[in-house]
């Protein structure tokens, strides 16, 4: 990617950003096409998919096709964001986590390891989801057991 400033001049972006995790392994991100958002290299996310800026998707997490994750969002190792699924800004989908077909997350929220956003299913923004919860299409309200 490369932006021009008014002076002129001409920065690049780079490509790709490597941190250090807590156990020593480095771990390399990209930046996906559609958005900008850094995909982890041992991460799956569709090419029709959005991954907002400063958005990150982790290693073995997966985000289908058509999936919008917002600016500022966290998916975390091994969570799944299925297909059509919208999750908000600044929202972190815990490790192990699974959120269904055309889900929509609000912004903010926390949701917690291993729980279950049905297909469908709806989380208003600012919600905390604990772990292992399962969150029915049917719910909508605005926590969850």
């Amino acid at each position: 990617m490369i932006h021009h400033w008014p002076e002129g001049g001409i920065v690049r972006q780079r490509k790709y950003e490597e941190f250090e995790a807590d156990n020593g392994i480095a771990l390399r991100y990209s930046r996906h096409d559609d958005g900008g958002g850094f995909v982890e290299s041992h991460a799956r996310v569709a090419t029709t998919a959005r991954v907002g800026p400063s958005a990150y998707v982790d290693r073995g997490a997966v985000v289908g096709a058509y999936a919008r994750i917002g600016s500022g969002a966290w998916i975390d190792g091994g969570a799944i964001v299925h297909e059509g699924a919208v999750i908000g800004s600044g929202t972190h989908v815990g490790p192990g986590a699974v959120v269904g077909r055309g889900a929509k997350i609000g912004s903010r929220v926390k949701v917690g390891a291993n729980a279950h956003i049905w297909d469908g299913a709806r989380v208003e923004s600012d919600e905390i989801i604990q772990p292992s919860a399962v969150v029915h299409a049917a719910s909508r309200a605005r926590h969850a057991a």
